[in-house]
């Protein structure tokens, strides 16, 4: 019997690689993001009757629970959700702005919160299910720039860590996705070196295979990983010491 998985932030990067692994692997995806005209290209690109659009603001969360009843009414029960939909803006001490950093939290966090606030009681009910966020390295530790983009990924860490154990009791499987640098249209803004940079398409191989064996934490590249959860380690002047020299002059 074929498996449904619902997969946010599809149109573009990672979630778009993932959701056409995904369909050439068998699964029934429901693919949704913000711009139809990507979603529409996505359908055709993908294995034949595989993908299936369902366009989405995520910070709604209203439309969020419509978008599910609307999947679950289509294709039946999502087995699987990958709640992958996020964006980045730098943002540096100078130009630091509370626009920027509310719509960032209402993207990267509050739209995986608003999906888990309707996926749980479902998947509590069945006593089944397996839920993926996708945070980033970027949560580990705060890095020049990314106060707000670092702060929203190190929430999701922090929430994941928090349900996990509750989750297993219920049955639920609950997966924690870091990707490094990934050749994202994102990615393609930053005007620094991307160290171990790494495709969606290697990206979305990677992630499957920890989904598969139902990792909690699927991290990668496993170098840049190390390196980063090291910094983690680094008292405050030392790591201050190495972060000061992250900084344009």
């Amino acid at each position: 019997m074929r498996k449904t998985v619902w997969i946010t932030g599809a149109g573009k990067g990672i979630g778009r690689a993932l959701a056409l692994h995904m369909a050439r692997e068998g699964w029934s995806v429901a693919a949704s993001a913000r711009t139809v005209e990507d979603l529409t290209s996505l359908a055709v690109e993908g294995e034949a009757g595989r993908i299936h659009v369902f366009a989405l603001d995520v910070t709604d969360l209203d439309a969020t629970q419509k978008t599910i009843v609307k999947i679950e009414g289509e294709l039946g029960p999502i087995d699987m959700a990958i709640l992958n939909a996020g964006t980045h803006v730098a943002m540096s001490a100078e130009n630091f702005s509370v626009a920027t950093f509310r719509k960032l939290v209402d993207v990267n966090l509050m739209g995986p919160v608003n999906g888990l606030g309707v996926l749980l009681p479902l998947f509590r009910v069945r006593g089944r299910g397996h839920i993926a966020v996708v945070a980033s390295v970027a949560g580990y530790r705060g890095l020049p720039t990314s106060s707000a983009y670092g702060a929203t990924k190190a929430a999701l860490i922090n929430m994941c860590e928090a349900l996990k154990p509750e989750l297993v009791r219920d049955g639920i499987d609950l997966s924690l996705i870091n990707p490094g640098f990934v050749e994202t249209p994102l990615t393609e803004k930053n005007k620094f070196p991307m160290p171990f940079l790494i495709s969606a398409e290697e990206a979305a191989t990677t992630i499957y295979k920890g989904l598969i064996n139902k990792k909690f934490e699927i991290s990668f590249p496993w170098t840049f990983v190390l390196l980063l959860k090291l910094m983690r380690l680094l008292p405050y002047r030392l790591f201050f010491f190495l972060t000061s020299r992250m900084v344009t002059p």
